[in-house]
């Protein structure tokens, strides 16, 4: 993917809190989507959610093709990660998993992208990018922001 140019993106568990957040900061930020797809379990298939004024309809997730996504945005919970993410990530789409599926894998960056964006180089590996949990995200910011002030205080593993 480059930078600067409009993206193919799916949001996988679209209908659930935390997919209809994503979309939501995706119109608010203005993210540059050339595609959005909505793509959630069989029950809330043929649903329709807003999106830059448009009504888009919800995919169902076992038959959808992820080939002509660039990007994919997981939060289904771990088991639907677990079957579906290394299936978008085989078909070229890069996953970016918000569940805890991911996490631990040694191959598979672990990312916040304000305080180690350079481990993204390494998601080709398997396609996948993780997160840590919400309340980890907000501590290692915090961390990162006071090592910037007191650097005998980094983290383990920084420079």
């Amino acid at each position: 993917m480059k930078a600067g140019r409009e993206l193919r993106l799916a949001v996988v568990g679209a209908t659930g809190a935390v997919g209809q957040t994503m979309i939501q900061v995706l119109e608010e930020r203005e993210f540059p989507v050339a595609s959005l797809e909505l793509v959630a379990s069989q029950r809330s298939a043929g649903r329709r959610l807003p999106f830059r004024g448009r009504q888009l309809e919800v995919r169902e997730l076992e038959s959808f093709e992820f080939g002509a996504m660039d990007l994919a945005l997981f939060s289904a919970g771990s088991a639907v990660s677990a079957r579906h993410a290394p299936r978008a990530a085989a078909a070229g789409c890069v996953v970016i998993d918000n569940t805890s599926c991911f996490r631990y894998e040694e191959d598979i960056p672990l990312v916040v992208p304000e305080v180690n964006p350079d481990a993204l180089e390494n998601h080709r590996r398997r396609n996948i990018i993780a997160n840590p949990n919400c309340s980890t995200i907000q501590m290692v910011m915090v961390m990162a922001s006071l090592e910037l002030v007191f650097p005998q205080m980094a983290m383990p593993g920084r420079k």
